[in-house]
């Protein structure tokens, strides 16, 4: 049953043992953030953590959510990530229907999948406090994250857990966005969305109708929707449709009392305004999930024309750096669950890993059912072609018989089997706005390494060695006289 909203999955965690709340005074500015810090890199992610005493404000802060598998899972409402994966894979693989008799028989998916259509309510808790007057965003627990923060003349507080919701001028397509939000004063922040991001092609738009764009921006909600907002969707997916049949329920919406912008009525805060065309402010620096610093740089001013929130609301916030943090276990859900759709274009693909310490867009390891010769490389430049992957620097392709999860032995594989001068593919292309090692912002170099095992025709001139592998025989008979030998 989808969760009510955030406090209830808060109340879910502290029934399992697995919340933690801090009830001495804690200030906002770095020192929850050294905390989550900690917590983060503990053991399996630690717990997550209440903050209910802030310095400054009478509004608690929960941290450290999704910190761990478990919780990553216990979020989505799963036993494991890929149970989600094998309903969007269900899903994909419904053939399109030939006859009356199939139509007929679709009309259940079809009308199960309409379900999850966002509902519109008039009435919501995230409007029972409604500050339009004088709408001010110091009066919050936002985080300072790291030391150097911010330092263009103000705190460096920065929104870490937004959920930005645009519209599409000329479709009306909506989309919601996980961009950080910089607090420059009560009223005024910078909106960090990066040219590749379907904001920003809102605002483009915006800009060239000459029109001011309104948005907006939720701050909690139920954790489905929460993450929706960071998945790497297609344009045309509306993500609160996705937040709807990941918690198998509709997802209630309410329109902003000052703009059009539509929001999800259960979330803690919602911070209303608009975009003025071509109006840039110096945005950052800020700690980021590279584990450095993305630099001060010009982005769009975001103007507050009204803030609403529940009554007794919670704040939280996620802290992001060196992993493993909180958004790793996010991203490994991302990575189990937009596997199908990666399938869908490339059905020799059985499994990819993207380990933690790539962050998610530099590295990405894939097992590939190899047919042909060059067919790695084809995987390579392939995937270099799709959507976010497209940010990928390193991309190692291994046959379907590597467990790409457990990387000592894919290491071992890959340093075996690639000849550095056949086997290695650098190419020139679009990387991620973070990427600080690339001479020029946002383009550069990448590798892909074909590590599959080699053919003639590949220009390998003698045979593949065996792998060495035990006999069956043998292994059950040691396993059956185990206790024997007194191990």
């Amino acid at each position: 049953m989808a969760y009510k909203d955030l406090r209830t999955f808060i109340q879910l965690l502290e029934n399992k043992g697995l919340l933690h709340r801090i009830k001495v005074v804690v200030d906002p500015m770095l020192e929850i953030s050294e905390i989550t810090d900690r917590i983060s890199k503990s053991p399996e992610g630690g717990k997550a953590i209440l903050f209910e005493k802030v310095k400054g404000s009478a509004i608690p802060v929960v941290t450290n959510l999704f910190g761990s598998f478990e919780r990553m899972c216990l979020a989505l409402e799963v036993r494991e990530l890929n149970d989600v994966a094998r309903r969007i894979e269900n899903l994909l693989n419904q053939a399109p229907p030939k006859t009356f008799f199939e139509k007929i028989a679709m009309l259940p998916k079809l009308i199960e999948f309409s379900q999850y259509l966002p509902k519109y309510v008039k009435d919501a808790p995230c409007q029972q406090v409604i500050e339009q007057d004088n709408p001010d965003l110091s009066r919050f627990p936002i985080l300072k994250c790291w030391p150097h923060d911010g330092q263009t003349g103000d705190e460096g507080r920065f929104i870490t857990l937004p959920m930005v919701f645009t519209k599409d001028p000329v479709t009306g397509r909506p989309n919601c966005g996980m961009y950080r939000i910089h607090i420059y004063d009560k009223n005024t922040t910078g909106m960090h969305w990066h040219i590749h991001k379907d904001g920003a092609r809102h605002y483009e738009k915006y800009i060239k109708l000459g029109k001011r764009m309104p948005a907006a921006i939720a701050v909690g909600s139920d954790p489905a929707v929460i993450y929706s907002a960071s998945a790497p969707l297609p344009e045309s997916i509306d993500e609160m449709l996705f937040a709807g049949f990941l918690r198998k329920a509709p997802v209630d919406m309410v329109k902003c009392i000052t703009n059009e912008s539509e929001v999800p009525a259960n979330s803690e805060m919602v911070i209303e305004g608009y975009l003025e065309p071509n109006e840039m402010r110096i945005e950052g620096p800020f700690g980021d999930h590279t584990g450095f610093y993305s630099p001060a740089e010009p982005y769009p001013v975001f103007h507050v024309t009204c803030i609403t929130h529940r009554k007794n609301m919670i704040y939280p916030a996620t802290l992001v750096g060196k992993p493993p943090m909180e958004d790793c276990y996010m991203g490994k859900a991302t990575e189990r669950l937009f596997l199908p759709l990666l399938k869908l274009d490339f059905p020799e693909i059985k499994d990819i890993n993207l380990p933690m310490e790539g962050v998610f867009h530099n590295f990405a390891i894939i097992s590939i059912k190899k047919s042909y010769p060059g067919h790695a490389k084809k995987v390579i430049h392939g995937i270099w072609g799709k959507g976010q992957m497209m940010f990928a620097k390193l991309l190692i392709v291994v046959d379907e018989d590597v467990d790409v999860q457990n990387l000592s032995y894919t290491a071992w594989r890959v340093l075996n089997n690639v000849d550095w001068k056949r086997d290695v593919v650098i190419s020139e292309g679009p990387l991620d706005a973070l990427d600080h090692a690339a001479s020029w912002p946002r383009y550069g170099a990448k590798m892909g390494i074909d590590a599959t095992r080699k053919t003639r025709e590949e220009g390998m001139m003698r045979d593949w060695p065996e792998e060495i592998y035990m006999s069956e025989e043998i292994k059950r008979l040691v396993d059956q006289r185990w206790k024997e030998y007194g191990l």
